[in-house]
This record gives C-alpha cells, sequence and structure tokens, in this order.
C-alpha cells in the first residue's frame, strides 16, 4: 500500500479542500463554466502545463510532456453543476440562487488540480500528460463537444480515465468494472393527434388519451417480452399531458419517456420496439403520432487491458481491503461513454461514504456534497497511475 503517497498529498489537502469550497461556493452550468474554467487554466499555467481554453467551449486541457517516453494519458474531470436549490445549510452553500455542485463535481475538479500540482513538481514520468476539464456532463454532452473540436487530435492519448464519486459506498474506497459499467440514455417525445370532442359522445371523437393509456401499458412489455431477461433496460413514461377539464375529450395527448439500457444493441431493440408499438396501438385507436426520438449518452464500456491496469494502481495504493475490482453496473449515464468509443480507458468510482457519514447523501439531491476526505486518495491515485502509465519502472 502506498500510504507514503497519500500522505504526502494529504499535506497539501487543505488548501485544494479550500479550493473545492469555493467551487462549491460559485457552481456554473452546462457551458458555462467561466468562472471555474478560468480558475483551473490559471492553476494549471502556474504549475508548468501548457494549457488551452475555451475547447468545447467552455473546456480546457493542460499538457505537460517530460522525458522522451512515447506513452501519451488522458485524465479527465467534470466541472459542470446542476439546477438545484441547495438545502445543506454549509457555511460555503451555493451563492447562486437554483445552482449547486449536486454531483460532487467540484470534487472530481480538484482531486485532478491536487495531482496536477503534485506531477508538476515532484512527478517522476517520462512521456504526456494530458489533464481534461470537461464541461456540460450533466445532460449537455460536452464529452462530444471537445471532440469535435479536436480533441484528440490536438491531444492524442493511448488511454483515458476519469472517476466519480459515489454515495452509499465506504468512504475513499475504489470501485472498479471491466466491460458495461453505465447505461445509455435516449429520450423520446410521442405526440398523439386525436379528434376533440364532448366527453359524453365520445363516439364522435378519436381520444387520444385513452390511446396514450394504452401505450403506457404496452410499452411494459417491451422490457419484459423484447429484452434478453439476462440483459438490463428500462423504459419510463416520466410525463403524459394531455386536456384541462372532465368533459371534454381533447385533442392531443403527450408523452415523455426515458429509454435505457448497457448493450448496444439491446439499445437498438429498445428504439425500433418502441416506435413500432407506438404506431400500432395509435392506429388501433383511430388517432395519428409522431416520435420526437432524441439520442442521449452511449453506453460506457470500459476496456479490459485499461481497467486490469486501473485495478493494479488501486490494489497498490489502498490495499486488496478497499478495493472492489468488479463492481455492479450502474443504471445512470455519463457522457464520458464518448471519449471510450474513441480511446481506450476505463471509468473508476470512489465511495463518498455510507450509513451515517456526511457523504451518503445520494447526488442529485439538494442535501449532497462532496466528500473532503476523497482529495487526498483521489489525488493519489491519480498521480500513481501517471506514474505507473508513463514510466513503469518508477519505484513507489
Amino acid at each position: 500500500m502506498v500510504t507514503t503517497l497519500i500522505d504526502t498529498l494529504q499535506e497539501h489537502a487543505e488548501e485544494f479542500i479550500g479550493l473545492r469550497h469555493d467551487i462549491h461556493r460559485h457552481p456554473e452550468l452546462a457551458f458555462d463554466e467561466h468562472r471555474t474554467s478560468a480558475l483551473v487554466a490559471e492553476k494549471l499555467q502556474g504549475w508548468g502545463y501548457a494549457v488551452e481554453r475555451g475547447l468545447g467551449g467552455t473546456g480546457v486541457v493542460g499538457r505537460l510532456t517530460r522525458g522522451d517516453g512515447p506513452r501519451r494519458l488522458g485524465l479527465r474531470a467534470d466541472m459542470d453543476a446542476l439546477p438545484i436549490d441547495e438545502a445543506t445549510g454549509l457555511d460555503y452553500a451555493s451563492r447562486h440562487v437554483g445552482v449547486m455542485h449536486a454531483c460532487g463535481h467540484d470534487g472530481h475538479t480538484v482531486m485532478l488540480l491536487a495531482a496536477a500540482r503534485h506531477l508538476a513538481e515532484r512527478g517522476r514520468f517520462s512521456g504526456t500528460l494530458n489533464l481534461i476539464f470537461q464541461p456540460a456532463e450533466e445532460g449537455g454532452g460536452g464529452a462530444l463537444r471537445m471532440m469535435e473540436n479536436g480533441l484528440f487530435d490536438k491531444y492524442p492519448c493511448d488511454a483515458v480515465f476519469a472517476m466519480h464519486n459515489m454515495p452509499d459506498v465506504p468512504q475513499g474506497r475504489l470501485v472498479l468494472r471491466e466491460g458495461a459499467a453505465m447505461a445509455s440514455s435516449d429520450y423520446a417525445t410521442v405526440t398523439l393527434e386525436g379528434t376533440g370532442g364532448h366527453g359524453a359522445m365520445p363516439h364522435r371523437a378519436a381520444d387520444p388519451v385513452v390511446a396514450a393509456a394504452g401505450i403506457v401499458m404496452a410499452l411494459q412489455t417491451v422490457v419484459s417480452r423484447n429484452v434478453d431477461p439476462l440483459q438490463m433496460a428500462v423504459v419510463t413514461v416520466g410525463a403524459l399531458h394531455a386536456g384541462k377539464a372532465n368533459n371534454v375529450i381533447p385533442q392531443r395527448a403527450t408523452l415523455e419517456l426515458s429509454v435505457r439500457s448497457l448493450d448496444r444493441e439491446v439499445r437498438a431493440t429498445l428504439e425500433r420496439r418502441i416506435k413500432a408499438l407506438v404506431a400500432a396501438q395509435a392506429e388501433s385507436f383511430g388517432v395519428t403520432t409522431h416520435i420526437d426520438w432524441r439520442p442521449g449518452y452511449a453506453v460506457l464500456v470500459n476496456t479490459p487491458e485499461e481497467t486490469a491496469f486501473a485495478r493494479e494502481v488501486a490494489l497498490e495504493l489502498l490495499g486488496p481491503d478497499r478495493v472492489t475490482l468488479q463492481g455492479p453496473a450502474l443504471s445512470g449515464s455519463e457522457d464520458f461513454a464518448f471519449m471510450l468509443e474513441r480511446v481506450p480507458g476505463s471509468y473508476l468510482l470512489i465511495g463518498n461514504g455510507e450509513g451515517d457519514d456526511a457523504g451518503a447523501c445520494m447526488v442529485h439531491n439538494p442535501g449532497y456534497d462532496f466528500n473532503d476526505n476523497n482529495v487526498a486518495i483521489g489525488s493519489a491515485y491519480w498521480v500513481l497511475l501517471a506514474e505507473r502509465f508513463l514510466h513503469a519502472d518508477v519505484a513507489p
């Protein structure tokens, strides 16, 4: 166990915890992370990194090359906050009404910054280190935007890694997983057009509400009858809007769907079957339909070799008692999936706390906060991973 490295990072942890609290006070939504990205860029430049600002809108990349090693490593942290009113009562709570760091991206940013300084001042490696500070992970597709703006063309990487905190996991525990680790996310709006009429004379109308009700129930069979029982899939109807009066049959009804899976083929099956089922059901009720299908994030797939390497680093840093080698897949989504479609790599979790711990509150909750005890551990992990990847014969 590389306790000396964690101890070394712990010496400066308070400084970076203070930095996290500052970022937490000033949360910024997707593609509006101007203050945060400026802070990140200033820090990286001060430590000697070559910095590019504005990649993908508000993204920042810091590059540090040392020696003549040919390998190139990418480490990614997300920076954006969520449109949530904070209810933590902390003295460093958000100063912006309706915006808070409810997913811990402030902590992810600071863990990578702490590692960045250590690697610049004391890092033992030979090769190129690319630190990617990404905007708009929370539904904005910031990873795609950075890639469209040339992220991996300008900063080629042989592998790329990212880390996310996870409540209800012991604080500081590292959880890794090979293969599909997070679900795809797609969204659809189903619009049903019927013929409105008087509620007392339904035979003279084409009722979109009845059609909508039939579709909601029929959609439940997509997972139970069209998807392998050993595969994961979710079809959720989160909203149904129709009519305003109890004696009026409306002309229109709309459904809002969320669709998730952990397999690319299952994802395609879900889209095909949902579209076919909705069309058939609508026709059977005598109404017309339009489906606005909006592809979201891809399935996040961790590649075998890079995940095995990430496991080795975790075991070296913390020992087997604090590492989960193959954790469960999650039904949430992550746009780091798009980076992994271009470059091999792995996405891991760090426990934020469980039970009565301060970090046990689930993400996307008004009472959530990142666990500051993870700053030293998370940054130490990035340091060790970078040194091992870029200079395999470095001793602990």
